[in-house]
């Protein structure tokens, strides 16, 4: 079996082969997309091998997608932990559509609930903005930040990295935190999940766990068909 951290080594000694890009302003802006198709294959081996955990894998599509941005950032240097989060905002919100994964031992640690923004959709997200009051979810990479204390309890700070996408992630107060409306009794009562502001909200049973999990620089990458990431276009 070969583990993303064993590629990641390979590949990070030709990212001309890669990506090509700059950092301007702490955004990560892409000057020039170089074609990625010389990693599919190797892609989809780690999809191939990821170590379920009893749980359900993501769908490929956005896994691949995800996992393309995470080798980008990890060669940069903007994220520290081979910790990759993908939400999948394609499914139900009905659905476990968050995932924790560790890419040092391949191994899903964590399947959750995940709600979007109030004015993103009822149960399907469908629609998406990075602009201020928008109570919109924001699609794209992000780096995760800080743990703080706020209204929600235990929360995490998240910086987008892509500029016109959700790079005012950290403005609009766009944070991982814990919501008792992510839950399936919710769910039951209303036919779907709750909503939030923007912001990625986790079940209360399990927001310290993931949150510590991910916190101080792992990659986030929030999925969606409509949109390609221009870190891998």
């Amino acid at each position: 079996m070969i583990f993303p951290a064993v590629l990641f080594f390979l590949f990070s000694f030709s990212p001309s082969k890669v990506f090509h890009s700059e950092l301007k302003n702490n955004n990560l802006l892409v000057s020039k997309a170089v074609p990625v198709s010389s990693i599919d294959n190797n892609v989809e081996m780690v999809y191939n091998n990821l170590h379920a955990n009893n749980f359900a894998l993501p769908k490929e599509e956005s896994f691949t997608q995800a996992l393309k941005g995470f080798y980008l950032l990890k060669e940069k240097g903007l994220i520290k932990k081979n910790i990759l989060t993908l939400v999948d905002f394609s499914l139900s919100s009905n659905l476990k559509r968050l995932w924790v994964i560790d890419l040092t031992t391949n191994t899903v640690l964590f399947q959750s609930l995940v709600a979007h923004g109030r004015n993103t959709g009822e149960e399907f997200a469908n629609s998406f903005s990075n602009a201020q009051q928008s109570f919109k979810s924001s699609l794209g990479f992000y780096v995760t930040g800080e743990i703080y204390n706020g209204k929600h309890g235990m929360s995490l700070r998240l910086d987008g990295l892509e500029k016109g996408l959700n790079d005012n992630a950290r403005s609009r107060g766009v944070v991982m935190h814990a919501a008792n409306y992510v839950s399936n009794s919710f769910i039951k009562n209303n036919k779907r999940l709750g909503r939030s502001q923007g912001c990625p909200a986790i079940p209360e049973e399990l927001s310290k766990d993931i949150i510590n999990a991910i916190k101080d620089k792992s990659c986030l990458f929030i999925y969606h068909p409509s949109v390609i990431s221009k870190l891998i276009s």
